[in-house]
C-alpha cells in the first residue's frame, strides 16, 4: 500500500466513524482498526488526533459541497436545480455527515473544526442563493429561500431519524418544493 493509499484509507475510516459516533467519541485506535493501516502510517500522516479530524472534516465538507454544486450547477431553471438539490437521494436515517458534526461538542469547541463546518453551511446557502438570484429573485429574498432550503434538508434528516422513517425527509422536501410554486388563486382573490 502506498503512502497516499494509507492516508486516503485513514481519512475515509475517520469520516465514517465521525459520522456514526462523532469526533469526540472516536479514538485513533478505532480509526486504525477501521482503516486496516499500520500505526506508523497514522502517526506519519496525522501526528495528532486533531490533524486527523481536520483532514476528515475537510474531506467531508468538500464532498458535500461538491455534491451540492453538481445539483445546483446542472442544466435547468433555478427552481429545477433547487428541486434537484432538495430531492437528491440521501441516507435519511443515518443523518447528514456535516450536520451531525454540529452536535459534536468536540467539533464546535475547536475553532478550526467549527470554522470548517460553518464554511460548509455558508457555502450551501451561497450556492442556493446564487441559483435563485439567477432565477430572478432579489438578493435578500434569494438568501432567505436558500436558508430555508438548507434548513429543510437538515430538518428532514432530524425528522427522519426521530420518526425512524426515511420518507419523512422526502415529505419535507416535497412540501418545500410545493411552496416554491405560486399558490392557487380563486375567483374570490380577484
Amino acid at each position: 500500500m502506498t503512502s497516499t493509499d494509507a492516508r486516503t484509507r485513514l481519512v475515509a475510516a475517520a469520516q465514517e466513524l465521525f459520522w456514526a459516533q462523532g469526533v469526540g467519541a472516536t479514538s485513533p485506535r478505532q480509526v486504525l482498526a477501521a482503516s486496516g493501516v499500520g500505526q506508523g502510517s497514522l502517526y506519519h500522516h496525522f501526528p495528532t488526533k486533531h490533524d486527523l479530524a481536520a483532514a476528515a472534516v475537510h474531506a467531508t465538507t468538500t464532498a458535500g459541497l461538491d455534491a451540492a454544486r453538481r445539483d445546483l450547477g446542472a442544466q435547468g431553471s433555478a427552481v429545477e436545480r433547487l428541486v434537484r438539490y432538495l430531492e437528491r437521494p440521501r441516507p435519511a436515517l443515518a443523518g447528514c455527515k456535516v450536520g451531525r458534526l454540529v452536535s459534536d461538542q468536540a467539533v464546535m469547541d475547536d475553532a478550526a473544526l467549527a470554522a470548517e463546518v460553518r464554511a460548509y453551511f455558508r457555502g450551501l446557502v451561497d450556492l442556493a442563493a446564487a441559483v435563485l438570484v439567477e432565477g430572478g429573485l432579489p438578493d435578500d429574498a434569494a438568501r432567505d429561500r436558500a436558508h430555508a432550503a438548507v434548513a429543510v434538508v437538515q430538518g428532514g434528516y432530524v425528522l427522519a431519524r426521530a420518526l425512524d422513517d426515511p420518507d419523512a425527509m422526502s415529505a419535507a422536501a416535497r412540501g418545500f418544493v410545493a411552496l416554491l410554486d405560486p399558490l392557487p388563486t380563486t375567483s374570490e382573490d380577484a
